[in-house]
């Protein structure tokens, strides 16, 4: 029988890294391990007879540092340990720097003081990986930032000793872009963690247990001694505590976070309940079904869970070729010094050849490729109201063919209007209108009070009476009003007539819910109440087509209602009825059908789904866990910014990979020049100088993104 282990894994810097603490761990007889990156975590699957402590030394052997997941330290606490680095680093570089436009005397000993905390304490995150890396007998983009740094340094040494050319500021600027880079890559990292909090932070810390029946007097516990069979109480504003069925009472619940169910759901005695739902009005006894781990909220999170560490983390596009990069650099300086050494019998000649194809191959532009490329498309898409999480996302969208969206706050407003008034032919539009809202005025139901902000100005109400589950009654102006349900009004003596009981199906079937009013003997009107379209949804749709991209509505709304809304913004392809934990299914049904899909959503509900899809995209107006899930998360609710977040992203990975050309383009065809001593070391520093400067120059094109 085997067992299972989630370990937080520190000290990794790049895939390779995940991919070597994956091969140590399955090569344990009985052990079978996945590494994720992108967060940090290894799930190892293990037969009897191996502890979790053997599972951690082979961690540790392979020169990292793992804990299980339920001792790790809260990896969101505290400050960013390369953070300090990089302020350090920022701050002795630019004195460092100068001095490459001013002559000043005696500068290159200072320099040489300045950049030496840089090229040691700042960059030994760079000497420790690549030390680790040298030793497990690999290389990596560590290894080349390592290499690239020492080197210039070292020589800068010797050329003060020698009165020759210092190449200081190579080493402290390469330093300092990389740590930034690097800072990014981490804040991007330790959000991962998010989602799953956002979720659990639904679930209540506290309930109020009945203690003999019904009946019984309430005790406020913790929410972790709460047992199946419990009655607890969910007063009018409160959220449901866990799963459960009515035992008493009557309200409306919202459970839009959760289902994704746009109108409130009526409950009453033997109704189910679910945990992290808000209570809108009136007050509950709750029997409890399911606690803990076993609610539908805990499911959920369980699912973001497993759609986060089952998603591969993306290499980053520069360690791609780094391996093949890194060794051949190596060996074309050995080769060169030997060449020199063997053909010109001048030590001096063949170490500055040497250096020479070091410097002119040390990896500024291409460590710089990625970082400043996705700095200027993050800072411009943050003035377009649009987050980037990092370089995996900007491959994801270069692949999607398909957009899944979330209908409630997504499409919709997720708030629920007075959409259509229908009067009978004995009262007048308006008076129907300010009759329905005196009454409503007095309810806390959602639709009453959509009903009630409806109206400039209604009348006072008397006499009111609230019927759970059904309506409300009151005076208004003399006349005893009903309004509620059609089956109310017919209950009490108002029957509808043909023109309403039209108005009521034609509602019904558009998705809204038809609400009837009555006075004196006789149904007087119907009002719609229902989500609405949000502005710009039509013209994003037309704007995803533009891209080659596939709209599909993803909802548990019921079908009509699901069908009226996606023909009003132009979607083809509907998907209804959905409910929370078969949403991140259909996003995988979807993939496994050849789709690479982008999923748009903005409740809790969408959290499992934005995880597991290939691009997750979040409207920041809606839950916090939908926003940790996702890869993209769009600041405003305006569905327009869908397919501006996707050309923004589109063109950011064009960018990087221009540089990326222009950066491995320029070693190509420098590195032989160095080798045949055509390059001295102070031209290889300044052609590495200039790499830098078109790829930064590249890179800020972007900032003219419309």
């Amino acid at each position: 029988m085997s067992e299972q282990v989630e370990l937080a894994i520190s000290g990794m810097t790049c895939a390779s890294c995940a991919n070597r603490i994956e091969r140590k761990l399955n090569k344990l007889d009985g052990v079978s391990a996945s590494v994720n990156y992108a967060t940090e975590k290894a799930r190892v699957e293990y037969a009897a007879g191996i502890a979790p402590d053997d599972l951690v030394a082979t961690v540790e052997a392979a020169g990292y540092a793992a804990v299980p997941v339920a001792a790790a330290p809260d990896a969101t606490a505290g400050r960013d340990p390369l953070l300090a680095r990089l302020i350090v680093a920022a701050v002795l570089t630019v004195p460092v720097a100068l001095t490459m436009f001013f002559d000043v005397s005696g500068a290159d000993r200072v320099t040489l003081l300045l950049a030496a905390p840089v090229v040691t304490w700042c960059a030994w995150p760079f000497h420790r990986a690549a030390l680790l890396s040298l030793r497990h007998g690999s290389t990596t983009m560590d290894t080349l930032v390592s290499l690239g740094v020492a080197v210039s340094y070292v020589w800068s040494l010797a050329a003060l000793a020698g009165d020759g050319h210092s190449y200081v500021e190579v080493a402290a600027t390469l330093t300092t872009f990389l740590l930034a880079g690097r800072v990014l890559e981490h804040r991007a990292k330790r959000s991962a963690g998010e989602a799953l909090r956002a979720l659990m932070s639904l679930g209540a810390k506290q309930v109020r247990v009945l203690r003999d029946g019904a009946t019984g007097v309430e005790v406020t516990l913790p929410i972790e001694q709460l047992r199946v069979g419990d009655l607890f109480v969910v007063r009018p504003g409160e959220r449901v505590s866990t799963d459960g069925v009515v035992e008493s009472g009557a309200s409306a619940i919202d459970a839009s976070l959760v289902t994704g169910e746009s109108v409130p759901v009526e409950v009453g005695i033997g109704s189910a309940v679910t945990g992290g739902t808000l209570n809108s009005n009136g007050r509950l006894v709750v029997r409890a079904t399911g606690v803990g781990a076993d609610t539908q909220l805990a499911r959920i999170a369980r699912l973001v869970e497993e759609a986060q560490s089952g998603k591969a983390a993306a290499q980053r596009l520069a360690d791609r070729v780094s391996s093949v990069f890194v060794p051949a650099v190596l060996v074309a300086a050995v080769v060169t010094f030997l060449a020199w050494l063997i053909l010109s019998g001048s030590a001096t000649d063949a170490v500055a050849a040497a250096v020479a194809v070091l410097i002119v191959a040390c990896p500024c532009a291409l460590g710089l490729a990625t970082p400043t490329a996705l700095l200027v498309g993050t800072g411009r898409g943050a003035q377009l109201g649009v987050l980037l999480r990092g370089p995996e996302v900007l491959e994801s969208t270069r692949r999607i063919d398909t957009v899944v969206l979330d209908k409630t706050g997504t499409v919709t407003r997720g708030e629920l209007r007075l959409l259509a008034v229908t009067a009978s032919a004995g009262a007048a539009e308006e008076e129907v209108r300010r009759r329905a809202a005196a009454v409503e005025s007095a309810s806390e139901h959602p639709i009453a009070r959509a009903v009630a902000t409806s109206a400039n100005q209604h009348a006072p109400v008397e006499d009111f009476e609230a019927l759970p589950g059904l309506g409300a009654r009151g005076v208004v102006e003399g006349d005893d009003v009903v309004i509620g349900r059609p089956a109310l009004l017919v209950e009490r003596g108002l029957p509808l007539d043909e023109e309403l009981t039209a108005a009521v199906e034609e509602a019904e079937a558009a998705g809204s819910t038809a609400v009837a009013i009555g006075w004196g003997g006789a149904a007087r009107g119907v009002l719609a109440v229902g989500d609405t379209v949000k502005d710009g949804a039509l013209d994003a749709m037309s704007r995803l087509r533009g891209l080659g991209l596939e709209p599909v509505l993803l909802t548990g709304d019921h079908e009509r209602a699901a069908r009226t809304i996606a023909a009003e913004v132009g979607i083809d392809t509907v998907i209804a009825g959905v409910l929370p934990d078969e949403k991140a299914a259909h996003v995988r049904a979807l993939q496994e059908s050849g789709r690479v899909v982008a999923m748009v959503g903005d409740g809790v509900n969408d959290a499992a789904a934005l995880a597991c899809a290939d691009l997750g995209i979040a409207m920041g107006t809606g839950a916090d866990a939908a926003i940790a899930a996702s890869d993209l998360t769009l600041v405003r609710g305006d569905l327009r910014l869908v397919p501006d977040a996707v050309r923004l992203a589109r063109a950011t990975l064009r960018t990087i990979r221009a540089n990326l050309a222009w950066a491995f383009g320029y070693n190509i065809v420098l590195i032989p020049l160095a080798a045949s001593g055509r390059l001295d070391p102070m031209l290889a520093g300044a052609a590495m100088a200039l790499s830098s400067l078109c790829v930064v120059g590249n890179s800020l094109r972007l900032r003219r993104f419309r």
